[in-house]
C-alpha cells in the first residue's frame, strides 16, 4: 500500500530538510508545492498559465488550481508508493479534496507530522539565513556560514537576503501561518493522524523523533 506522509510546520520549522532526510531514508519522492509551482510557471503549462495571472494580479492562487497541480504531480509513475508532502494541503479545504484524491488511488494519509517550534527560534533560524544569487544555495550566519563573508561557496556568486527573511517580516509570516494553520491541524488531530514532533532539538534528533513515529504506525 502507498505511504502518504504530510509535513505542517511554519517558515523556518525544518520541513524541507527533514523530507529530504526521510526521502533519503524510505525512498518516497518528497513533493513541494512550491516547486511544483514553480515548475508550471517556468514551463507555462495550461497551470501555471493559469496560476500566474492570479500571482500578477497580487491574489491567492485558488484551491481548484493548486489541487489539480498536486494531483498532476501525484500521479506520475515515483510517487506508486507514495510521497512525502511539503506545503499541501494548507487549508481544510485541500485536505478534503487530497483525502478524495488519495481515495482514487485506493490509498490515504498514513499520518501528518507536525514540526513545532519556538517563536524565537524561528526567528533566529529564518532571520539568519542568505541565499546565493546565481543557484539560490541557501547559507545561514550562526549554522552553515558560507567561508567566505556574502559569497557564495559553490559557484562565488553574491549573497542577499529575501526581504521575507527579515526579521520584521519573518514575524509577521509566522503569525500569518498559526492563523492560517490552526484549521488544519485541528483538521488531522480530530481524525486521529496528527503527531507533534519536537523542533527545537538538532536536525539528527528531530529526525530519530520522526523515524520512531513512523516506524510505530508500520512507515518503514
Amino acid at each position: 500500500m502507498a505511504r502518504y506522509i504530510i509535513l505542517l510546520g511554519a517558515p523556518g520549522a525544518g520541513k524541507g530538510t527533514q523530507a529530504q532526510i526521510i526521502h533519503e531514508k524510505l525512498g518516497l519522492p518528497h513533493i513541494s508545492s512550491g516547486e511544483i509551482f514553480r515548475e508550471n510557471l517556468k514551463n507555462q503549462t495550461e497551470l501555471g498559465t493559469l496560476a500566474e495571472g492570479y500571482i500578477k494580479a497580487g491574489q491567492l492562487v485558488p484551491d481548484e488550481i493548486a489541487i489539480k497541480m498536486i494531483k498532476e504531480r501525484l500521479s506520475q509513475p515515483d510517487c506508486a508508493y507514495g510521497a512525502i508532502l511539503d506545503g499541501f494541503p494548507r487549508t481544510t479545504h485541500q485536505a478534503d479534496a487530497l483525502g478524495q484524491m488519495l481515495a482514487e488511488f485506493n490509498s490515504s494519509v498514513e499520518c501528518v507530522l507536525y514540526i513545532t517550534v519556538d517563536d524565537q527560534v524561528l526567528i533566529e533560524r529564518l532571520s539568519g539565513r542568505w541565499v546565493c544569487r546565481a543557484e539560490g544555495h541557501v547559507y545561514h550566519v550562526i549554522y552553515n556560514p558560507p567561508k567566505q563573508p556574502g559569497i557564495c561557496d559553490i559557484d562565488g556568486s553574491a549573497l542577499y537576503q529575501r526581504d521575507d527573511d527579515k526579521p520584521e517580516t519573518v514575524r509577521q509570516r509566522i503569525k500569518v501561518y498559526y492563523q492560517q494553520t490552526q484549521p488544519l491541524i485541528d483538521y488531522y488531530q480530530q481524525k486521529g493522524l496528527l503527531r507533534e514532533i519536537d523542533g527545537n532539538q538538532s536536525i539528527d534528533e528531530i529526525n530519530e523523533d520522526i523515524m520512531k513515529v513512523l516506524e510505530r504506525i508500520g512507515v518503514q
